[in-house]
């Protein structure tokens, strides 16, 4: 049975697609074309949200990208898992501030700059 909450079972789904589909010997991993698919996801994510269509095609869609996301990182081999924590660690020790009426966290602020 496999656990839908985990991670390592996600990856192996993906690697598992990739493997029938022999992306590493057909292109499917080649890093450039990884990037031209999630910028046409990241689009059917837009249009989804600007568009106003239902949360079920803005999950498939953001799906879809996390499944190229996932697949960039066996094809690049590199841990996406231990990536994310990393990151997340940094992104919590970052300032945040409002820009616009919206809440803002970066790595860019200066000093001078407000903190919410």
């Amino acid at each position: 049975m496999q656990n839908h909450d985990s991670y390592t079972q996600m990856l192996g789904a993906v690697q598992s697609f990739h493997d029938r589909h022999d992306f590493k010997n057909t292109g499917g991993e080649d890093l450039a074309y990884r990037v031209a698919l999630m910028a046409e996801e990241l689009g059917e994510i837009s249009a989804c949200v600007t568009k106003g269509k239902p949360v079920a095609e803005l999950s498939e869609e953001c799906a879809d990208l996390m499944i190229l996301l996932m697949g960039t990182a066996i094809a690049a081999e590199f841990d996406l898992r231990s990536a994310f924590w990393e990151k997340m660690d940094t992104l919590m020790g970052r300032p945040a501030k409002m820009v616009d009426g919206r809440i803002r966290v970066s790595g860019a602020w200066t000093d001078e700059s407000p903190d919410v």
